[in-house]
């Protein structure tokens, strides 16, 4: 004998609802996409973070020597001197500094040409890889950030 259903009750639901196989992979393919596009944007976008604040930082350094070299009448022989020696770098690593005056001959940074970069003092990042070398022509030196024409040039060294 068949059932008969009371008055104003509704069909139970059809097991139709729910995404299908295809449809689960176009809506990943879609995310896939949209971070394949979105990563190279963001990854400039902090790699120029990085180099404004190693400007700024340099900058703050250089005041802070410049400030010293004034009331002193002579640069400073650390960083601990103008209170920036705890000062670090985007990548973790302390900023470097040589006053020219007082160091050893062939402690200076110099260019392809092996002349010195600077005639009063070196500032510079180790960059990423945190390891430098007195030429910038050596491979760990390439990505250092540095001071150079005695305040004239501040960027990367591969761009000297």
């Amino acid at each position: 004998m068949p059932m008969h259903r009371p008055a104003g009750r509704l069909c139970p639901p059809t097991l139709t609802a729910g995404f299908g196989l295809l449809e689960i992979l176009a809506a990943l393919t879609l995310v896939a996409l949209l971070v394949a596009l979105a990563v190279p944007g963001l990854s400039r976008h902090l790699e120029r973070s990085r180099e404004a604040s190693l400007a700024a930082d340099m900058a703050s350094i250089e005041l802070a020597i410049e400030r010293f070299q004034l009331i002193n009448n002579a640069l400073p022989a650390s960083l601990a001197d103008v209170g920036m020696d705890t000062l670090e770098d985007p990548w973790g690593n302390g900023y470097r500094y040589l006053n020219l005056a007082t160091a050893a001959p062939g402690q200076a940074r110099k260019d392809r040409f092996l002349v010195p970069l600077n005639t009063d003092y070196d500032l510079y990042s180790m960059g990423p890889d945190g390891a430098s070398q007195t030429p910038l022509t050596a491979a760990a030196s390439r990505d250092d950030y540095i001071r150079a024409n005695d305040g004239r040039f501040h960027g990367w060294a591969s761009h000297y």
